[in-house]
């Protein structure tokens, strides 16, 4: 069997933290290196954003290539831009199959970037269509706080276009689901819900001491960790809040702790920072926890694991997460995890066993469960035992069976 996997916006080898990259290219990377395992084929196409990259590299293994696809300018442009260079894409993932005799049994989109896309591939190739979104358009015009954060009308059409028309859906929860019934008005015969995985031989407990070594962070002897993109749903800003909030109440100077954060460019220009990067500075700075905060910007997704060993505990205060790998990879490390009680994040941190759940934006009682983790040494230990325990069972063999399952239900027994 041979998948074309499209990822058309971003790259799965890419560095994480950047602006368009987070849990999709961790997942995709994962998938296709366990299916390369099993002996199952698989391309991963995305847009070529660099002319000095090879256009096609093997860093999944077991043969399984990331394939990059000229379209546009071989350089990151703005993601409200990209849909314009969709027919190139398509026209030369079609012309990497032909000029190698290669045929496809399946294709598996990510994103409805690459689910546009896949939808002229299936009708030219004349193969099955599964698609995962990832993150959905409608949920994020539901907590955006701008019109700049706002879905386009395009995306908006089209997740209701994969909707009806593609072959399966992989949704990553029962609350996925629930969105697709609720704000799009569709019939979920063709969804299944399977949930990303987590490379348990890479993400497991490891000392304390030794993690903290590799990590090298100065701003304390203890730390809480943040991992992910810096933009305003990620809730960066409540987290600072409640920082400011245990700074008060002496928590973090009697027990000797900062917040690390990992994502995006702090160290940009004032030209080339992000909006919210520049926000979220001045922010720290107004608030007086300039000393207690660390930006230490994009890590390679191959180090991740020490940051998360050597943190008291992994915060995510998102506004919305469609499922929420940080959390599990925090996980599978022994590290508790305090979480926005959103999305995802509900039904994989499960509240005063793994962690704990928070209200959306409630700085307040994010700094209460901060705080009982930091003061409480048995409990954070309890908890990062049983999260540790939670995790096995979304270890990357076991999900990827559930995915082979669907791509069996959809390609011919001869494949």
């Amino acid at each position: 069997m041979r998948i074309a996997m499209i990822s058309y916006h971003t790259c799965p080898l890419a560095t994480l933290g950047g602006k368009d990259t987070g849990g999709m290219n961790v997942y995709v990377r994962d998938l296709a290196r366990e299916l390369g395992r099993r002996g199952i084929g698989v391309d991963v196409f995305t847009r070529s954003q660099d002319e000095h990259v090879p256009h096609v590299l093997h860093d999944l293994g077991h043969g399984n290539r990331v394939v990059h696809i000229p379209a546009g300018p071989e350089t990151p442009i703005a993601k409200d831009e990209l849909h314009r260079h969709l027919p190139e894409f398509v026209q030369g993932v079609l012309r990497f199959g032909e000029g190698r005799g290669l045929a496809y049994d399946l294709i598996h989109a990510h994103y409805w970037l690459s689910g546009l896309a896949s939808l002229d591939l299936r009708r030219e190739w004349g193969v099955p269509l599964a698609h995962m979104f990832h993150t959905l358009g409608e949920m994020k015009n539901r907590v955006a706080r701008s019109p700049d954060e706002q879905a386009s009308p395009l995306r908006i059409e089209t997740e209701a276009r994969l909707l009806r028309e593609a072959d399966r859906i992989v949704a990553a929860t029962q609350a996925e689901v629930a969105q697709f019934q609720w704000l799009y008005k569709t019939d979920t015969g063709k969804v299944v819900v399977i949930p990303p995985g987590v490379d348990t031989g890479r993400f497991y407990p490891m000392r304390k001491e030794e993690a903290r070594e590799f990590v090298g962070v100065e701003c304390g002897d203890r730390m809480l960790l943040y991992v992910g993109r810096v933009e305003p749903l990620k809730g960066i800003d409540t987290l600072f809040e409640a920082m400011a909030i245990l700074q008060r109440q002496g928590v973090l100077a009697e027990h000797a702790v900062c917040l690390v954060v990992i994502g995006g460019d702090p160290d940009a220009g004032t030209e080339e920072m992000t909006a919210e990067m520049s926000r979220l500075q001045a922010l720290r700075g107004s608030l007086g926890i300039v000393n207690m905060v660390a930006f230490l910007g994009k890590r390679d997704q191959d180090t991740l694991q020490y940051y998360y060993a050597a943190a008291e505990a992994v915060v995510v205060p998102s506004h919305y997460e469609s499922f929420g790998l940080v959390a599990l990879e925090a996980m599978a490390c022994g590290t508790p995890v305090v979480a926005s009680e959103t999305g995802g994040l509900v039904f994989l941190v499960r509240d005063g066993e793994t962690g704990f759940h928070v209200p959306v934006g409630d700085a307040a009682a994010l700094a209460d469960r901060i705080g009982r983790l930091i003061r409480d040494e048995g409990l954070r230990q309890q908890l990062g035992r049983q999260a540790y325990e939670h995790a096995q069972a979304y270890a990357w063999p076991l999900v990827a069976d559930q995915i082979e399952a669907v791509y069996r239900s959809l390609v011919p027994v001869a494949a």
